[in-house]
């Protein structure tokens, strides 16, 4: 598996400024949105929780985004992981089955078993299985290096975690990413989503793009499902895991219950 100390030289700049606290922080916080599982034959169960960075008063998470720059971004994302995991274990994700799901910047992982220890440490100090734990990385962001990306995915698979690609049919990725690697979940983005109950077009896309991650054995989270009809929608389309208003609103601080809204 190698060792998790291997530290590339060109690397150890960036990893001794993180340690070194050369670099500063904007404060910053976490709110939890759950994702729920719907069984075809019915009955629902909860599936994951999605970690949403936030300010430290529950400000949006482009406030904070836009105080990272290029001299903080690798201690802004370890940060965001360790406030994620030991955070929702405090409110008592432990307690559930539930996964944790963190966003991660590929662009800002130097090498990928260096920049997974202090994850590796949260969770277990945490007690949180290292399975429970969901890596993901939106389609919208410009990837750097894409096979960067792949090493840092298949590292996170060897090491025992879990992937997704958020925001699935938004960016740069696509299929190419598909065609190279399998992460464990798709999620469709919400543009794609929204209205599909009134857009055959949509519901075609929607359609193909299902049977396609099933084919390959990849789940598919639905996200930003705001109404019935676009939820029923989607279960005729075969999804069984939602996330959006309708399921649940991201809670700051806190893990909110996860139901759908009548």
């Amino acid at each position: 598996m190698g060792r998790l100390d291997a530290e590339p030289t060109d690397h150890r700049r960036a990893c001794a400024g993180c340690r070194e606290g050369s670099a500063t922080l904007p404060p910053l916080s976490m709110a939890f949105q759950p994702i729920l599982r719907c069984a075809p034959e019915g009955g629902t169960t909860l599936y994951a929780y999605e970690a949403l960075v936030r300010g430290p008063n529950g400000e949006g998470a482009g406030s904070v985004l836009a105080q990272v720059n290029e001299q903080n971004r690798y201690l802004f994302d370890q940060t965001c992981r360790v406030r994620a995991i030991e955070m929702a274990t405090a409110l008592g994700l432990g307690a559930t089955a539930a996964a944790l799901s963190i966003n991660f910047m590929p662009n800002a992982v130097y090498e990928p078993r260096a920049c997974i220890r202090a994850s590796l440490a949260a969770a277990q100090k945490a007690g949180l299985p290292r399975e429970r734990l969901v890596f993901e990385f939106t389609e919208n962001e410009a990837i750097q290096d894409p096979g960067h990306l792949l090493r840092i995915l298949a590292c996170y698979r060897e090491i025992g975690f879990r992937t997704a690609i958020d925001d699935f049919g938004a960016g740069h990725s696509g299929l190419n990413l598909l065609a190279d690697f399998q992460p464990d979940t798709v999620k469709l983005d919400m543009a794609l989503v929204r209205g599909l109950d009134r857009d055959r077009v949509r519901r075609i896309i929607l359609r193909h793009a299902v049977a396609l991650c099933t084919e390959l054995g990849i789940a598919v989270v639905a996200e930003g499902v705001e109404t019935r009809d676009e939820f029923q929608a989607l279960r005729d389309l075969g999804i069984t895991l939602f996330q959006g208003y309708l399921i649940g609103r991201p809670g700051f601080e806190q893990l909110p219950a996860a139901r759908l809204q009548v």
